[in-house]
């Protein structure tokens, strides 16, 4: 549901629930809450239904209304999954994917919001139609820009998180607009633009955006899609391609992505290269961005083969503590507090 004049009509303010919904399996759980299939009783509508428990946040009452948000149900399933079902898959197909990505995110940055996560896991299909939109899921790591703070946080998932980020550095909005670049790298050849069995050196590789556009996965692939991703992944943030910037190349707003089929290859490295959970996890980076410094970006007296621990998921609470499954306990710098609860429908500013 879009941000509006009624940004909160999405809020649901009742004595009992479930005199409004028949409340059916539970569709998933997190550490403060968990997310049941329903049925509104009106209108036999599905729909997602986000419960938070108030003994889960015993101590913290402030920092959360006594509500229950009632989201869209999304049906269509993850990015990836529908390109692996596909039997033909295009360099055209990319580009109106990240065309719909780059017009909700232009939408959110417009609206002041930084996403901060963004990734193929958190692009969800609108529905199981061929043509159903995509949609962009999960805002527990956004942030609304201007709000009192500076963004300096290192939070995100490895692999997609821009190098101020990782340097520690106050970021802007241009940190979503990397991951986008990220995105479209991976759409074209099925695997990320960065990897390192040695997590000091794969945040390195970040650091100095070191990425290569590897033969014969990219043989293929067009000069304007390599220009393209050259603008959003560019190391200075000052430089880099806005979503205005990015909706006006040639590779989304004219001709130039190539209707070759490319997806045997780009399947296959999906196939091989996202199993690895560690690429699924979102986390708080300051910790290992500490560790990474004792190794000295992975010189340290150790070995080359030293290792970080592995990035620990993160649950981002509404006054903006992170709790880490490695036991460790971080202050983020703030959530954009009712996006939590919302997923928003890619579509172009003018549909708004």
């Amino acid at each position: 549901m879009p941000l509006g004049d009624d940004c909160h009509a999405w809020k649901k303010k009742t004595t009992d629930v479930k005199d409004q919904y028949d409340f059916k399996e539970i569709l998933g759980t997190g550490a403060f809450s968990e997310v049941v299939l329903a049925e509104e009783k009106r209108t036999q509508k599905l729909v997602a239904i986000k419960c938070i428990p108030k003994k889960a946040l015993e101590g913290k009452e402030n920092s959360i209304e006594n509500e229950i948000a009632v989201l869209h149900k999304v049906s269509g399933g993850e990015l990836f999954d529908r390109i692996l079902e596909k039997g033909f898959y295009t360099e055209r197909d990319a580009s109106k994917l990240i065309q719909q990505i780059l017009d909700a995110v232009k939408y959110l940055h417009d609206m002041g919001i930084v996403h901060r996560d963004l990734k193929p896991e958190n692009l969800l299909y609108y529905s199981m139609d061929e043509d159903s939109k995509i949609m962009i899921s999960d805002f527990g790591l956004s942030k609304i820009e201007g709000s009192g703070s500076v963004m300096s946080t290192a939070c995100g998932t490895p692999g997609y998180v821009a190098p101020e980020v990782l340097a520690q550095k106050p970021y802007s909005k241009a940190v979503d607009c990397w991951s986008i670049g990220v995105i479209a790298y991976i759409l074209l050849c099925g695997y990320p633009p960065f990897y390192d069995e040695n997590d000091a050196k794969l945040f390195e590789q970040i650091l100095k955006a070191e990425y290569e556009f590897d033969s014969p996965y990219w043989d293929d692939i067009s000069d304007s899609a390599k220009d393209f991703i050259v603008h959003l992944m560019e190391k200075d943030p000052n430089i880099r391609y806005t979503c205005d910037q990015a909706l006006q190349h040639p590779w989304i707003a004219g001709d130039t992505a190539l209707d070759k089929n490319i997806h045997e290859s780009v399947s296959a490295q999906i196939k091989k290269n996202f199993a690895k959970s560690k690429w699924k996890q979102a986390f708080n980076a300051t910790a290992v961005v500490r560790h990474m410094r004792r190794l000295q970006l992975g010189t340290s007296s150790e070995g080359p083969n030293a290792t970080l621990p592995s990035p620990c998921r993160t649950h981002l609470l509404e006054d903006g503590e992170a709790c880490c499954e490695g036991g460790c306990s971080q202050n983020v710098d703030g959530g954009a507090d009712p996006l939590s609860n919302c997923t928003y429908r890619c579509h172009p500013t003018s549909r708004v």
